[in-house]
């Protein structure tokens, strides 16, 4: 059977753009069009090979789309991919796993052959190459994460521009003055990576609006990491109390490191977290935090796409908004 992305390769161009030439949903030049069709007649491809467009049957299955890349916590991914199975299964669908690490092969491949009814997108980018295709194929889908332009698109996601406003509200409250973020690995942030993006946003804006001085960092993960940064934020804010943490795998060797460089949690220094609520709860020091609710993440994104497939409205954009739980990490500004 050729696929779509068997013409795409032959062409020298993506799924996307066979789709668009194929469907004239989209302009695409001459060159490319015939390009696109050349390939088209010399491998024999056909639109209607996928036997759920020629049998109207449904597959019964959704594709869960979460790409391997780098600076991705394979913990949280489980818990959605746990949530999205899960929900699937109670509504007697089962999920296909997609992990392409890049690109939009996986969602044309899954589009052509009819494997999957819609599909499940993770790890966003503002600017994700993957949206192209989605606004043109057949294919229902809903993103957990919110790109920038997000018009014609299903999305939920935490409200990470809020969650990073509230953290930073929560230590204003308490009188801190300094504030710093620590974030998620450098290469989360070049790819723009949409939930990363807006928290450091919420972040910096609550920090402007209280007039807090501040510093936003990316980390990678391990012990080393967190001494460098928590080394390079005392030295750069000497007078710093506070620090958010949006890396969950650097929140026990964060406090270590400030802990070994003479700062007591929470005496010296407050900690708040954006992270799973076990998490924190289970830190060395229990953690001020603020959930990633990946199960009702999963759950919704499952439920929208359920409904897509019935011809049910869906919104546009669902945000769930943050919750804040005070625990052991955070302390009144000396304390």
């Amino acid at each position: 059977m050729v696929k779509i992305t068997d013409v795409a390769r032959r062409a020298g161009v993506s799924p996307s753009t066979v789709s668009y030439a194929l469907s004239g949903k989209r302009p695409i030049s001459d060159a490319t069009r015939r390009r696109v069709q050349a390939a088209v007649r010399e491998l024999g491809y056909r639109t209607d090979d996928g036997g759920r467009s020629r049998s109207g049957a449904r597959a019964k299955v959704l594709a869960l789309a979460v790409p391997m890349r780098p600076g991705i916590h394979l913990p949280v991914v489980t818990q959605f991919a746990v949530s999205v199975v899960t929900a699937a299964r109670a509504r007697d669908h089962d999920v296909l796993l997609l992990t392409q690490g890049e690109g939009d092969e996986g969602i044309g491949r899954v589009t052509e052959t009819g494997l999957a009814d819609g599909v499940i997108v993770t790890d966003v980018q503002l600017q994700d190459p993957r949206l192209p295709l989605l606004r043109s194929c057949s294919l229902p889908s809903v993103l957990i994460g919110v790109p920038a332009e997000a018009d014609g698109l299903t999305c939920v996601d935490l409200d990470f521009r809020a969650a990073g406003e509230l953290c930073v509200d929560h230590l204003a409250g308490l009188g801190h003055r300094t504030v710093a973020l620590v974030g998620s690995p450098p290469e989360v942030y070049v790819r723009r990576t949409a939930f990363a993006r807006r928290l450091v946003e919420g972040f910096t804006a609550a920090a402007g609006r209280h007039g807090l001085a501040s510093a936003a960092l990316p980390c990678g993960t391990g012990r080393d990491a967190a001494r460098a940064v928590a080394e390079r934020l005392l030295r750069d804010l000497p007078a710093l109390t506070a620090v958010v943490v949006h890396n969950e795998p650097l929140v026990d060797p964060l406090t270590e490191a400030f802990e070994q460089l003479g700062m007591r949690v929470p005496g010296d220094l407050s900690l708040t977290a954006v992270c799973p609520a076990p998490v924190a709860a289970a830190a060395r020091v229990p953690v001020t935090s603020v959930a990633v609710p990946a199960a009702e993440l999963g759950a919704r994104a499952v439920h929208l796409l359920i409904r897509k497939l019935s011809g049910a409205p869906v919104p546009g954009t669902t945000l769930l908004p943050p919750r804040l739980t005070e625990r052991a990490s955070t302390a009144p500004r000396g304390h």
